[in-house]
């Protein structure tokens, strides 16, 4: 029996390590599994973390399709009223102003003499011109008479050759005489009829800028008259150049004046700078109105109602959506998740909405009050607007 007990002893001391070490196998084991289980769930929570994070950094915006348009834009535009012919009228003779006839604001048909100026110079000198003529004259006559004898003379041989050339070049010298005699008379009668100023053209006196017995010089030095042609008054004005694609001779648009309120003027486009400047990037044009009532003034301000019909309509976007940057104008839509900066061409501006003449589509989600910060290809987050809110 003792020997029995021995043989047990041994058996239980030979086993105790071998459980041991399964029983360090076992407990490994779970300490494994439970770390990898804590770490992909700490990881699985980093990476949530991380994504809802990135879902919260992400600005949120509202979208909206732009608004249709009208086919036709209406806009106002200042015009500088002028007259169809002005001119200043000076003096073409010197002397002194005898008399003057109108005064400004005489309405005076072409041709009416407006003054008289003296020249006694001027007729003395014509009166010696015309005696220099008829000296001239009876000179030709003698040198032909005689030029025409020796002529015949010289047929017979009654007299030289030599001497009949000398007669017939001295005819042909006092002939031009007389030409020349002839023209400073003109020249001098020109000049006399200078004596008189008339209207060049039907108008209104708008300056009278000399009076009588003052000296009158010749040339563009002194003014003495100032005339405007105002039965037809020329307006003109600069069209924004996105505007200028319908615009042709012979359309109608309406005119107002500050002093005459509640009333409209109808003028007519006539011609346009066919070039657009460079600087304003706007078109030159000029409309012409009708004005033989004499109800308006020339440089008076007019307002330019235009009325033109679009070859694409705009969009209309309100004015918190555009973005005001050194690229340019800009307005930002949503592509997917990402916001895409559209560069636009703007038409109409009332404070609250921006007509969009190009650069945006009918089915472009426009954002709406978007981020200062927004940049190109930035990713966003669409929200819906709740009710009293954005």
């Amino acid at each position: 029996m003792t020997g029995e007990m021995e043989k047990k002893t041994q058996q239980e001391e030979a086993g105790t390590p071998r459980g041991v070490v399964l029983f360090l196998v076992v407990f490994l084991v779970a300490a494994v599994v439970l770390a990898a289980a804590g770490i992909i769930s700490r990881r699985h929570a980093y990476n949530a973390l991380a994504e809802r994070t990135g879902v919260l950094a992400a600005p949120t915006v509202v979208v909206k399709p732009p608004k249709q348009g009208s086919p036709v834009s209406s806009f106002t535009l200042p015009g500088n009223v002028t007259a169809y012919t002005d001119s200043p009228i000076y003096a073409r003779t010197p002397g002194y102003l005898t008399h003057w006839y109108f005064d400004i604001g005489a309405r005076v048909r072409k041709g009416a003499l407006l003054a008289e100026i003296a020249t006694p110079e001027v007729d003395e000198q014509l009166r010696q011109a015309e005696a220099d003529l008829a000296t001239a004259k009876s000179n030709a006559a003698i040198a032909k008479i005689q030029a025409d004898r020796y002529s015949e003379l010289v047929k017979t041989n009654a007299v030289a050759q030599q001497d009949t050339d000398t007669y017939v070049s001295q005819a042909a010298a006092t002939a031009a005489a007389v030409h020349s005699a002839e023209a400073n008379v003109q020249r001098l009668r020109e000049l006399q009829s200078f004596e008189k100023i008339y209207a060049p053209f039907e108008g209104v006196v708008t300056a009278r800028n000399v009076d009588t017995g003052q000296l009158i010089d010749t040339g563009a030095g002194k003014e003495l008259f100032h005339m405007q042609a105002v039965n037809t008054l020329r307006v003109y004005t600069s069209v924004p150049e996105a505007e200028t694609a319908t615009l042709h001779a012979g359309q109608s648009y309406e005119l107002t004046f500050a002093e005459h309120p509640n009333k409209g003027y109808t003028a007519k486009l006539v011609r346009t700078a066919d070039a657009i400047d460079p600087v304003s990037r706007t078109l030159l044009v000029e409309l012409d109105l009708d004005n033989r009532t004499g109800e308006l003034l020339p440089g008076s301000l007019a307002q330019v109602h235009f009325k033109i019909q679009r070859v694409n309509p705009s969009l209309i976007v309100p004015v918190s959506a555009m973005i005001f940057r050194r690229e340019g104008m800009q307005v930002a839509t949503l592509v997917g998740n990402k916001a895409h900066l559209n560069q636009v061409v703007i038409g109409e501006d009332d404070g609250q909405s921006v007509q969009v003449i190009s650069g945006l589509k009918a089915d472009d989600r426009v954002i709406q009050d978007p981020p200062d910060s927004l940049v190109d290809g930035e990713e966003v987050r669409e929200v819906t607007p709740t009710a009293g809110g954005r």
